[in-house]
């Protein structure tokens, strides 16, 4: 049988089946070769652009990936927003742009050249919300986060966030909070974690392995600025939670969310819900 070039034949669920290379050739899916950015995007901004921008060029750098010439942050802007437009998003959008390294090799790629897709999806609300609901979590420790550079990036390598929201669901909790070898706090699933105890407000270091959030960064900032609230970035450990006031999350997206109960501990939300307000006022400005 003569196929076209750059079609082959595959077993696909036990059915033979021609395909191109697109998939069984993508690094990002074979190797997780790939990182990411999700962004969210109100009337045709970007929020917190340059962060996401520099970001995504360290992250490329560290993975040894050749970043284009013209892949300038006015490139990077304009292909994201040409493309919620496209889509018809012109109040609220969520998008994401996955950068993988081209087709090639095994572990050791043939070339470090890379390619990128755009997908995007409408969002509610414009500004960001602060939902007094029921968040309840508890701790996963089936699998733990590494203390090294790489936890820190975020790539398509997700299985342990994958087998933890699993978890979550197994066991009817709305998040869990991931720990790394030294069985310290990392994150929760979705983002970045922070402890209200007294007048500080604490958020693992970056050297613990927890992502290096775009929203965890602008919130150190704001929270600063609030008077007689100290902030601090230092290790949290399991039994840290049970003395918190409040713990709440982060992320581009959601923006701010309060976690309401830990275990047999429950927590007030009022320092989340301000900071929501914060965060709305230095967005919109």
């Amino acid at each position: 049988m003569n196929l076209i070039q750059g079609f082959f034949m595959i077993n696909f669920n036990g059915n033979s089946a021609i395909q191109d290379t697109s998939l069984t050739h993508n690094r990002g899916f074979l190797y997780g070769d790939a990182v990411f950015e999700t962004l969210k995007i109100v009337q045709g901004k970007i929020l917190f652009l340059e962060d996401h921008y520099f970001r995504l060029m360290a992250s490329m750098r560290i993975l040894r990936m050749e970043i284009p010439m013209d892949f300038t942050m006015e490139f990077f802007e304009d292909q994201l927003l040409t493309t919620v437009k496209n889509n018809g998003y012109s109040d609220s959008a969520r998008a994401r742009i996955t950068v993988f390294r081209n087709d090639g090799g095994y572990y050791l790629p043939i070339t470090n050249t890379i390619s990128f897709l755009i997908h995007t999806a409408p969002l509610e609300n414009q500004i960001y919300i602060w939902e007094s609901k029921k968040c309840e979590v508890d701790l996963y420790k089936d699998f733990f986060v590494s203390k090294q550079l790489l936890s820190t990036l975020k790539t398509t390598n997700k299985v342990l966030h994958v087998t933890a929201s699993i978890y979550a669901n197994e066991n009817d909790l709305d998040n869990c909070i991931l720990l790394n070898e030294s069985k310290n706090v990392v994150e929760v699933l979705q983002g970045n974690i922070f402890m209200l105890q007294g007048e500080k407000l604490i958020t693992p270091p970056i050297s613990e392995g927890c992502c290096n959030g775009i929203l965890r960064k602008q919130l150190l900032k704001l929270a600063k600025k609030i008077e007689g609230l100290e902030v601090i970035e230092e290790v949290i450990s399991p039994f840290d939670l049970q003395k918190a006031d409040e713990l709440f999350f982060t992320n581009v997206i959601k923006g701010i969310q309060s976690i309401t109960n830990y275990r047999k501990k429950e927590f007030t939300t009022v320092m989340a819900n301000r900071l929501v307000h914060h965060l709305n006022e230095f967005v919109a400005n």
